[in-house]
């Protein structure tokens, strides 16, 4: 028996309370199940940021007027605000919108109500405009509403009229579920009641435009006169005279002296109709009635869905005609189905290859003692973030996969210790306490060493890090949970159920069972196919799996089992034993060590000589491709529309070339969108009318549906198609896979002269074009000067003598041109404005309205008075800004461009500020680089800080594990080595650098190579405590000797946990690295596996996999050989330095 032993009090609590802790397992598993299936699902983790966003319309003014009426009060005062970090504001014409940005120690409630408060204050000076149409809209900016989550879209043989009541139907019946937040309608217009005057009639009889207004709003009420007290009952009496028809409204009196009654309708046309043309929409080129669907922020995307295919199915059941055509588009609903359940079957595979891997190492009973790690960690997580409020998305369920193998690494070496001492002849309940007792403390550290490493990502800071942050915080509830089922289950159920030899087996008995599980099973699919019940048909093949497991596990796979343990592992620990006797003779532990500190300069210096190609973020194979349309602030929405007609026909001719059988295979829809919600999301959240934009959204097909097609490739045709369009701006891109960070090229120029602003960028976008710098797809400038503007410029002295003011110009003006609400028409429930402008032919006549008459009745006289525009005022031509765009309360122009494909924008930037040292920046004018950039700078330098931060924790923890200096210094160092796994594997395979996924996975890499090292050096520390004192040596006093056969036994008997830990880790990420995909659900419900190489996963999480897989395949090396190695040398230097005193007796002992 040994002498040293230890206990565990947890686990020797769980031994001997076995039925609470069966109890717990089974609270667990149900909590678990629980949780898992409740967690709602989504593709991304919702980002809660400390941004408020502040919309003001004021339609009619232009862009300097906006940021000189709105924007700036509302800045001055926001400004003001603590925590403030960032203030972006863009005015245009009508509308104004400002995004502040705080820091993230104010909460988003918080900074909503700062931010309201500042906006009350600015409303309440006496220069802030009063006759907004509408307050300012102050919002929390939540990510997940800035797109739709799927397009409905009706269509048929109706008209719009119909359409557009099918279109509320659904709006209506949509906005009732709960986790939706709005549904917009698009490809139709409100209606209004629009009284269109003729500008020559109501001039000659000497009626204004305020006195149709006051006409009108005389009329148009109902007014309460109080109750009638008749025969003991009160009747209320109303006078009631709201329109109930335009021909109400024609009929109304708007002047009368004497004999001269003038009604309305000699003066103007009344029509109820719809209102000016704000959006269109097409499905395949075709006309429809679009309804953009929304998702409240942090609410469940599947059930949304379910619940929006339950009111369709419902409608189309009970309420639609037959011939309506109802369908669902760019649903991201289909996306995160297909990510999420990739995800998961990338865990099922991970955890069926790591449980293949530990039948061999560990046999059947074992395998299954750790395998359990696996799913009662999970569920443990799974009980912890659903309370925590955390949705089920990808960067949880991959934090899972990450986490695959590492959750069996303190399983392995607790089952594995216990095994060996009931070898020993231990009781089962002795094996399992002192088992567990001499590795708790070594598993307790490297599973703290793993967290510490992941424990600095935990406080990422930003956007990136809201976003990010759901991996670290997964990663250390999951190995925490791993930690307690190594410490609390594994020990009791091993207590209960190990055993040293399996019971002989019956083989005929197992046939005969497997033979009745196959004809059950059998039975079952039959049923299921026959019923169509899917339930049944994986019921029923699980039953024939289970029945093969068996009779594969007894006739083969034991036997091989056993020829694994017996035969081969023997070999190669032999084979191992000598190997590390080879490499700690003499003085080649110090060749050994010297060595590989010069590969890791070496992988440096490759590194640097065969640069990776470097991105920010990992690019996925577009699941959409977006094409943005701009013409110019100010085109008419009917230019818009037909360019966007034709560029969708074209595309979809282009697309033709993937049709087989007389459909698409590549293609889901074709949608164009014009006018209101066409800009693009990566901008952030915008207002306002847009009748210069469009979009145009081309949907794919699932990855497995692809056939091979690189929807990348795809992109870049139609980007090369629609090359040549002139006088518009049109940009192809992809829907974004993390938050947004801006264009890889993106140059602020901020100043305060805009036209000098504007003419810097455009001289520095001639430099840079002229620079010929390869890669740069188009420089842009995100405003224009080309605004057509006719300035009305009043002569005030002759406006004086005429009586005539300012406000009474633009007043009529205005309301000539776009019109004015006087009043409310009320149909049923539905409210319509009421909207008076001239008539089209005198509205868009400039000769028309700057001749018209202002007509008043002058105070001195009494009389009416008829003065015409063009006698106290002229128009001149010139343009103005589309935008005024400001940052910090600084006006700024940004010259960006997206970067060509396989172009490295990081170099590709170094080069234009090297050229662009030769550009004049005119004096006050500041420039510098923004966007993409900033931020990889930003994240990388806080992603070399956490890798930082975690090496000093691991060092302290270590530090207190071992109470020494030189053991934490051995780990550090093959932690900074396994460095070389990650480089070389970069440099031979040619793979990319992505600095997001790399580095974490360098991080992730970090606490995963301490693990094995830990268990290895403090076994190796314990044999040589336990040989010192069966030779009765003094405490710190070891011999050459002793020190060598600790060395190799304890790497010898610690080679099957370390090759387990590393195989089981990089089996758990391998199918997600190389994309294999198997729907182990379909598989069994629809015996279609739908296996394929690739998809969205691999390429997103590939980068962080291999990182983790070509370290840790070298750290492992590191532990069985170098590690040895260094224990050898530090071990040997303390020999050295022994004190006189302890080398006497070192001497004595020899």
């Amino acid at each position: 028996m040994d002498k040293v032993l230890k206990e565990f009090k947890l686990s020797t609590w769980s031994i001997n309370n076995k039925m609470t802790v069966f109890v717990l397992i089974a609270m667990i598993f149900l909590s678990g199940i629980f949780s898992y299936r409740s967690m709602p699902r989504e593709a991304f983790p919702e980002i809660v940021v400390p941004e408020v966003f502040i919309a003001t319309p004021y339609p009619g003014n232009s862009a300097l007027d906006i940021e000189k009426l709105i924007t700036r009060p509302l800045e001055k005062e926001i400004n003001g605000i603590s925590g403030v970090d960032e203030i972006v504001s863009t005015s245009i014409e009508g509308f104004s919108t400002i995004q502040v940005k705080f820091d993230f120690s104010v909460t988003p409630t918080e900074a909503l109500r700062k931010v309201k408060d500042k906006v009350d204050t600015a409303m309440s000076d006496k220069d802030f405009p009063t006759d907004l149409p509408a307050d300012p809209t102050v919002q929390e900016l939540n990510f997940a509403e800035l797109m739709p989550i799927m397009n409905i879209n009706l269509s048929g043989d109706f008209s719009m009229d119909q359409l557009k009541d099918y279109g509320e139907y659904f709006e209506e019946a949509i906005e009732k579920v709960p986790e939706i937040s709005k549904v917009d309608i698009r490809g139709i217009q409100d209606k209004e009641m629009e009284i269109s005057i003729d500008l020559y009639k109501m001039q000659t009889s000497e009626i204004s435009f305020n006195d149709i207004a006051s006409a009108i709003q005389n009329e148009n009420m109902t007014v309460s006169g109080g109750d009638l007290l008749e025969d003991g009952l009160r009747r209320n009496v109303r006078v009631i005279g709201e329109f109930r028809s335009a021909k109400e409204i024609e009929d109304i009196i708007v002047k009368q002296e004497n004999a001269n009654i003038v009604y309305l309708r000699d003066i103007a046309e009344v029509n109820f109709k719809e209102q000016e043309k704000q959006s269109y929409a097409r499905e395949f080129s075709q006309p429809v009635v679009m309804l953009d669907v929304t998702k409240r922020g942090g609410e469940n995307l599947i059930n949304a869905s379910t619940q929006i295919d339950a009111i369709i199915a419902e409608a189309k059941d009970n309420y639609l005609p037959s011939s309506l055509n109802v369908s669902k588009t760019n649903d991201m609903t289909n996306d995160t189905k297909t990510m999420v359940a990739d995800l998961e079957n990338s865990i099922i595979l991970g955890v069926i290859l790591v449980v293949l891997v530990l039948l061999f190492f560990l046999g059947v009973r074992n395998a299954l003692f750790v395998g359990i790690a696996i799913p009662m960690s999970m569920f443990i997580s799974f009980i912890i973030l659903s309370f925590l409020g955390v949705t089920l998305n990808m960067m949880v369920l991959f934090s899972l996969v990450l986490a695959l193998g590492m959750l069996v690494d303190n399983g392995i070496v607790v089952v594995e210790n216990i095994y060996r001492l009931l070898d020993k002849g231990y009781s089962k309940k002795d094996a399992a306490k002192y088992g567990v007792g001499e590795v708790a403390m070594p598993i307790i550290a490297s599973t703290a060493t793993t967290l510490a490493a992941f424990l600095p990502l935990a406080f990422w800071p930003g956007m990136m890090g809201e976003f990010m942050r759901f991996l670290p915080v997964t990663l250390i509830i999951v190995l925490g949970s791993s930690l307690f089922v190594a410490l609390i289950i594994n020990p009791m159920l091993t207590s209960v159920y190990m055993k040293i030899k399996e019971d002989e087996v019956d083989l005929k008995r197992i046939l005969k069972f497997c033979i009745t599980l196959f004809i059950v099973g059998t039975i079952f699919i039959l049923s299921g196919i026959s019923l169509n019940i899917k339930a049944f048909n994986a019921i029923g093949l699980l039953l024939i799996v289970a029945g093969l497991l068996r009779v594969i596990n007894t006739k083969w796979l034991a036997p091989a089992t056993l020829w694994f343990q017996n035969k081969l592992l023997p070999r190669m620990e032999n084979l191992y034993e000598r190997n590390l006797k080879f490499a700690l003779y003499g003085k080649r532990p110090r060749l050994f060590f010297l060595g590989t500190f010069g590969l890791l300069i070496l992988s440096f210096i490759l590194f640097g000589l065969f640069p990776p190609n470097t991105l920010f973020f990992p690019e996925t194979p577009p699941k959409q491709v977006y094409v943005y349309l701009e013409y110019p602030i100010g085109t008419d929405i009917e230019v818009t529309n037909k360019l966007s007609y034709d560029i969708e026909n074209k595309i979809q001719e282009h697309l033709t070339k993937f049709e087989r059988d007389g459909s698409n295979f590549l293609i889901t829809s074709v949608i164009g969108q014009v006018g209101e919600g066409t800009s693009d999301p990566n901008q952030g959240q915008q207002g306002g009318t847009t009748p210069n934009k469009a979009r145009i959204t081309v949907d794919f097909v699932k990855f497995i549906e692809r056939d091979g097609i690189d929807t990348n490739d795809v992109l870049i045709e139609i980007r090369e198609l629609l090359q040549g369009f002139p006088g518009v701006n049109i940009t192809v891109d992809r829907p974004s896979d993390g938050p947004p960070a801006g264009a890889p090229i993106n140059i602020e120029i901020a100043g305060d002269d805009y036209e000098e602003l504007i003419q810097t960028a455009e001289n520095m976008k001639v430099f840079i074009n002229e620079a010929n710098i390869l890669g740069i797809e188009d420089l842009k400038l995100d405003v224009e000067q080309g605004k057509p503007e006719l300035p009305v410029v009043i002569d005030r002295q002759k406006a004086r003598r005429l009586n005539v003011s300012t406000g009474q110009i633009g007043d009529a003006l205005r309301t000539s041109l776009f019109g004015k609400e006087i009043s409310t028409f009320k149909d049923g429930e539905d409210d319509y404005p009421i909207n008076m402008r001239l008539m089209d032919k005198y509205r868009y006549n400039k000769d028309a309205l700057i001749n018209q008459k202002i007509t008043f009745r002058d105070q001195s006289s009494g009389k009416i008075v008829q003065v015409p525009v063009s006698a106290v005022a002229h128009t001149e031509t010139s343009s103005t800004f589309s935008a005024v765009k400001r940052k910090d309360l600084d006006r700024v122009i940004t010259l960006f461009s997206n970067v060509i494909e396989n172009y490295n924008a990081t170099e590709i930037n170094i080069q234009i500020q090297d050229a662009l040292k030769d550009f004049k920046t005119p004096s006050g004018i500041d420039v510098s680089f923004t966007g993409e950039q900033e931020q990889q700078a930003e994240e990388m330098a806080f992603l070399s800080k956490a890798l930082l931060i975690a090496l000093v924790l691991i060092f302290l923890i270590l530090v207190g594990q071992f109470n020494s200096t030189s053991t934490p210094i051995i780990i550090s160092l093959a932690v900074l080595l396994s460095l070389i796994g990650v480089l070389l594997g970069l440099i031979v395979f040619r793979m990319e650098f992505v600095v997001m996924m790399t580095m974490i996975g360098i991080i992730s890499l970090a606490g995963i190579v301490v693990n094995n090292a830990i268990v290895l050096i403090d076994y190796t520390y314990l044999i040589m405590k336990r040989k010192r004192l069966e030779q009765g040596l003094a405490e710190n006093v070891y011999t050459e000797e002793l020190i060598y056969e600790s060395i190799i036994e304890g790497g010898k008997t610690r080679l099957r946990p370390v090759l387990l830990t590393a195989i089981t880790t990089i089996l758990g990420l391998l199918p997600l690295a190389i994309g294999i995909n198997v729907n182990f659900m379909t598989l069994f419900t629809e015996f279609d596996p739908q296996f394929y190489i690739g998809g969205e996963n691999v390429a997103f999480w590939g980068p962080m996999s291999w990182a983790v897989i070509f370290g840790l395949a070298f750290a492992t090396f590191l532990t069985l050989v170098i590690v040895p190695v260094l224990i050898s040398i530090i071990s040997n230097i303390k020999r050295k330095f022994l004190k006189p005193k302890e080398k006497l007796k070192l001497q004595e002992a020899i």
